[in-house]
């Protein structure tokens, strides 16, 4: 399993707010324009999404289903070029990833997620969604057990997303493999949500 894989893993069934694995942006206060900027986002996302609403066309045009045999809260369907294209540059209309509740059926779509790359400051951030509005996240201080441990036999105390170790030499102590960062900045939309408050909600 890879390394970027075996943390999605370990994350797919836990609660990750104010987590040493878990970094959020700062909430910064509301400038001139934020609101409206956030607004403006929601508008292009809402109707880029809707042809999305059948998982099947998601499929067909180059998002992935991520860690189908993990079950998880929201299930995310990433493109893995779009991921590369929001690392340069950002469009409110292009999402990195959907994400899906899933259904008896299939999936039904909920929302989208934008990204950034992971050296990002929270400044840059804050120029794509305002961090008076939404709250940025990224994975970060993940103890893997060392490298050929089947999955059964880890030990969730020690490793992965609620894990104990979060530090580099705590995790070299048991022959672990460290990664200060997995994947880059986040943020989750929710455009069908009718209260803004948990349009941008984490």
């Amino acid at each position: 399993m890879k390394a970027e894989q075996a943390v999605a893993a370990s994350m797919a069934s836990h609660h990750m707010h104010d987590s040493p694995h878990l970094k959020l942006t700062a909430k910064q206060p509301v400038r001139p324009g934020d609101r409206e900027r956030a607004a403006a986002i929601v508008a292009a996302i809402n109707p880029a999404l809707a042809r999305y609403r059948d998982y099947h066309v998601a499929l067909q045009n180059g998002y992935e289903l991520f860690m189908p045999e993990i079950p998880q809260a929201i299930y995310h369907f990433a493109n893995y070029f779009e991921d590369f294209a929001e690392s340069r540059r950002f469009q409110p209309d292009q999402a990195t990833a959907l994400l899906y509740l899933k259904t008896a059926t299939g999936y039904d779509l909920v929302g989208a997620m934008y990204t950034a790359r992971k050296r990002a400051s929270e400044d840059d951030v804050n120029t794509r969604v305002p961090l008076s509005v939404a709250r940025w996240h990224k994975h970060v201080n993940f103890c893997l057990p060392p490298r050929g441990t089947p999955a059964s036999e880890w030990d969730l105390k020690k490793f992965g997303a609620t894990g104990s170790i979060n530090t580099e030499e705590a995790c070299k102590a048991v022959d672990g493999r460290f990664y200060p960062q997995v994947f880059g900045w986040m943020v989750h939309v929710y455009p069908y949500r009718s209260d803004p408050a948990k349009i941008w909600a984490h």
